[in-house]
């Protein structure tokens, strides 16, 4: 059995000295497929991707990436292997234009971005129409936008969503799951953490159900959607 592309392998750790949060936590995700990290409130959600993207000490455990173990690498050295992650809050620059925030998302680069800039533009028109505009005049699911077209700046091959649908309306839900979707079949891999679990399952290739930081329930999205403990549990019957 070949790796997975990415893959969070049995990490336990926390936050600076503080306890541990995650708890032998496996998370992994082959290319171009979406993983979803689902679970109750404070069950380390956040952290797992967190700590798969190097912003916290895992006193056991290893992060790999095709392969290739980069543990101990910082966040910003894993951005060069390739992989980018947008925050669930503060993850635009508001009071520059949608064009500017696109065009810091590649500051790592030194080609040409407007073709990368038009991809994002095709994914998302409406950041077309409103290129112009400060980031922070707009709609939340309009912004959130922005934050994912920034991360597709840097050509990434593993794209990292914290609640990328948090306080966005369910029609805008749909149209970003929509869209994530597109990236994924362009080969980019997707890991999320989604409150949204119902709707995330739906669109997702592999989820994790994580309760206390450790993994609960693993599964294909459809067989965590038909597991009567999850749906009873987790997805409100």
């Amino acid at each position: 059995m070949t790796e997975p592309f990415l893959i969070g392998d049995r990490m336990t750790g926390g936050y600076g000295k503080g306890a541990d949060i995650l708890h032998d936590c496996t998370i992994a995700v082959d290319k171009g497929k979406i993983a979803v990290i689902v679970g109750p409130n404070g069950a380390g959600k956040s952290t797992a991707m967190k700590a798969v993207f190097g912003m916290l000490n895992l006193r056991s455990g290893a992060v790999r990436i095709e392969g290739e173990d980069i543990t101990a690498l910082s966040p910003q050295d894993r951005v060069a292997k390739g992989m980018a992650f947008v925050p669930q809050t503060s993850n635009i620059f508001p009071s520059m234009t949608v064009e500017e925030n696109l065009e810091m998302g590649a500051f790592l680069r030194r080609d040409d971005i407007r073709k990368t800039i038009e991809q994002v533009y095709d994914l998302f028109p409406i950041l077309r129409d409103k290129r112009r505009q400060n980031a922070g005049e707009l709609s939340g699911g309009q912004r959130q936008q922005v934050a994912v077209g920034r991360a597709l700046m840097t050509q990434p091959k593993v794209l990292m969503l914290d609640e990328p649908t948090a306080g966005v309306s369910p029609i805008v839900m749909d149209e970003l799951f929509d869209r994530i979707i597109e990236v994924a079949r362009a080969g980019i891999t997707i890991l999320m953490v989604e409150q949204n679990a119902k709707q995330a399952l739906d669109i997702a290739d592999i989820g994790y159900v994580l309760v206390q930081g450790a993994n609960a329930h693993t599964g294909s999205g459809e067989e965590l959607l038909q597991d009567p403990e999850v749906r009873r549990t987790f997805l409100g019957g």
